[in-house]
């Protein structure tokens, strides 16, 4: 449809120009800034430009989009600088059991901005409602952030992607605030921001400590649930995004007008160069506008139908929205136009801002046809055949807040996923939950790479995201320091967060002065870690967990913008970190530490030693009876030459033998080297037991003491 223009006279010049219905969004060029916007049942759209005065005053000037195409309302407003504050006004027709929320009062974000600046102040005396005959008329703009017109052009010089390996990688999940926002050699004026991240004190710590890929919390748009704002709080997190194509402006040390676009490209470009890859935490499963009682900010006064998914409702009565996500809607994939706007989203974080990969909160709540899971859908195919998404790195939360949604070990190649069967396996060991028959074969499954998850559909060890914590849960620290969450200053009476935590405070409820609570709540938090880097798959690391950051029992810190969520960096476990660096070390260093086929049991070659053995503690190897015992100590035998997968080209490959023996009794426990494939004597390379150091030489079937509780590792001498 054209909107026709009614001339007053001749040798008239149209205020705004017809410009083109794509790219969506605000698209600057030196003559004048293009500005698309998807919503097809619309009668007529207006950008609306914000200026300053002098005194402070902020003035709207409004523009009415002359065109609309395909659904799409376009034209092109001349001499606007890049910085130009926006936002967008629809009206239409107000039929709420349709989906058609049209109300020109409401000021509009616009979902392609790719900066936004302002904050949003909840008021409910601006919000709709939407069962009344009519909207109310009230004007939301001062409540609203604006978009923000953005110049292309960042210089990226040689910048290249580090393109690593699953097999290879080793994933820091970091909040950008967070990370830096106490760091002592990060310039003050930097703490907290991307250039604060991208500050070498940080990148070289990385880099040392062994990881190659920091996977950020969520650094698009969002903004604080008005619940959460009403109890003196923020999100802190970040699972609420208004814009998908937006870096979140809060984390940018060069103003928000369109400096955090170009600080967040040079962050990116920083963290290549010390070739780290950039993984972003996405949340596309649901927007900040909420439930129906929420604020109308952009897409649901745009083209509601089109983008939130509406439950079964009685004809005639306003849908209620189908919420399998926890937070008031879902996202529908089913529609061209929210499939475009999250596919446009992936791709313009590929292309133009150079991260590295993506991983997806809640995936299962976008797979679904209708109502029912679908991971041959929309969404998962559309990713599969893009050929600039289908190479980057892909990870699936492979669960939604639904009973259905639970898709562990499900998810199509080339997804990989966050596998809390290893967290949930891992955690129980080490507190001390194995008497039960078969808990051992549980964790050693988990170790080798969860094959029951992942053989069955062709997928490798890397397809395991392998983790110990998370942002959401207790850190490493609290684990091992606490039995109960301690989350009352959350201002929800302690009843948020998980009660399964698994974890054990070692007869103290937090922090202790008992030297010997402390040193065996250190020796179990490298015991932790230790098991999560050498494990078969990709480990993800929380940040601090390497340190011993405590955030004092809180399980679910998600509006905690201070430093019970930060990074402290003053103090350190620094016997923890000193075992996290050794096994990142030993497993960069070992390909027999971190390989892409699945262990088989066998030789790899005729009359060669298997390549993993299970080893009783008395040297033999494990037998069937044995996995069903309550047993707690076990070694895994790792052979290294040669190994089943080949070179690059071809060649085959040799490495060191690997014994690795896991310790979850509370007493000590006397273990025997096995004599048949392996060396005469090994060498520890890396103890949680201060009484065994690395470098001793054990020779082959001797005994050896393990202390209560304890990973060591000796390699072939």
């Amino acid at each position: 449809m054209t909107v026709s223009t009614t001339w007053t006279g001749l040798g008239e010049t149209a205020e705004v120009w017809p410009g083109r219905y794509w790219p969506l969004g605000a698209t600057w060029a030196p003559e004048a800034t293009n500005f698309a916007v998807h919503s097809p049942a619309a009668t007529a759209m207006w950008v609306c430009i914000f200026t300053t005065d002098a005194d402070g005053t902020e003035r709207e000037t409004s523009h009415r989009l002359p065109e609309q195409s395909l659904g799409i309302w376009h034209g092109a407003v001349p001499r606007l600088a890049p910085g130009t504050r926006y936002g967008l006004r629809a009206d239409g027709p107000w039929r709420p059991a349709e989906g058609l929320r049209f109300d020109p009062a409401k000021l509009l974000l616009d979902p392609y901005a790719r900066a936004v600046t302002g904050s949003f102040t909840p008021d409910p005396a601006t919000y709709d409602d939407p069962t009344a005959d009519a909207p109310s008329g009230v004007d939301s703009a001062p409540y609203v952030p604006r978009g923000v017109v953005v110049r292309d052009g960042f210089d990226w010089g040689a910048d290249t992607p580090p393109r690593r390996k699953l097999r290879d990688t080793v994933v820091y999940e970091a909040h950008v605030k967070g990370l830096t926002a106490l760091h002592p050699d990060v310039p003050a004026e930097l703490r907290g921001t991307y250039a604060g991240l991208a500050h070498p004190a940080v990148t070289s710590y990385l880099r040392d400590l062994g990881v190659t890929a920091v996977e950020l919390l969520p650094v698009q748009q969002f903004l604080t649930e008005p619940g959460v704002s009403e109890r003196g709080l923020v999100n802190y997190w970040g699972y609420n995004t208004i814009g998908f194509l937006a870096p979140h402006a809060a984390y940018s040390s060069a103003g928000s007008e369109g400096g955090q676009v170009t600080e967040f490209q040079a962050m990116v470009k920083a963290l290549h160069a010390e070739g780290l890859e950039v993984i972003l935490d996405v949340v596309y499963n649901h927007t900040a506008e909420g439930g129906l009682d929420g604020p109308v900010l952009s897409l649901r006064g745009l083209d509601e139908a089109s983008y939130h998914r509406a439950a079964p409702t009685r004809p005639g009565t306003v849908p209620h929205y189908w919420d399998v996500t926890g937070c008031g809607n879902t996202v529908s994939t089913d529609h061209p136009a929210s499939l475009r706007l999250i596919m446009d989203s992936l791709r313009y974080w590929v292309t133009e801002m150079h991260v590295d990969g993506f991983r997806f909160d809640l995936l299962p709540a976008l797979t679904r046809d209708g109502h029912e899971v679908d991971l041959k859908g929309h969404l998962l195919s559309a990713i599969g055949q893009d050929p600039v998404l289908r190479h980057v790195k892909l990870i699936a939360e492979p669960w939604d807040a639904s009973a259905d949604g639970y898709l562990v070990g499900s998810f199509p190649p080339p997804w990989v996923e966050w596998n809390d069967q290893f967290r949930d396996a891992v955690r129980d060991f080490w507190r001390g939950d194995h008497s039960g028959p078969g808990a051992i074969r549980s964790v050693a499954t988990r170790l080798a790479g969860s094959s029951d998850l992942y053989a069955d559909d062709g997928r490798s060890p890397y397809a395991s995201v392998n983790f110990v914590t998370a942002h959401d849960g207790f850190t490493v620290r609290d684990l091992v320091s606490y039995d109960h969450k301690h989350n009352e200053a959350n201002g929800e009476s302690n009843r948020d967060g998980t009660d399964n935590n698994r974890s054990f405070n070692h007869g103290v409820e937090g922090p202790t002065d008992d030297p010997g609570i402390d040193a065996r709540r250190r020796r179990q938090a490298a015991n932790l870690m230790a098991t999560l880097c050498l494990s078969n798959g990709v480990p993800m690391i929380t940040a601090g967990d390497e340190r011993g950051r405590t955030q004092g029992g809180n399980n679910n810190a998600y509006c905690q913008d201070n430093e019970v969520s930060w990074v402290d960096w003053s103090e350190s476990w620094d016997d923890v970190l000193d075992v996290v660096r050794t096994a990142l070390r030993l497993r960069r260093e070992h390909p027999a530490l971190r390989q892409r086929h699945w262990f088989e049991g066998r030789p790899t070659v005729p009359g060669g030693p298997k390549d993993l053995a299970w080893i009783h503690p008395s040297g033999r190897e494990m037998t069937e009876d044995d996995w069903h015992s309550d047993l707690a100590v076990i070694g895994l035998l790792l052979s290294g030459s040669p190994l089943r997968s080949p070179g690059p080209r071809g060649e085959q490959q040799h490495d060191a033998s690997f014994l690795v023996w896991i310790q979850g009794r509370p007493g000590s426990v006397t273990v025997s080297l096995p004599t048949e494939d392996w060396s005469e004597a090994g060498e520890v390379v890396l103890s949680t037991l201060p009484s065994l150091t690395e470098g001793t030489v054990v020779p082959a079937g001797s005994a050896l003491e393990l202390d209560a509780r304890c990973v060591v590792v000796l390699r072939q001498s």
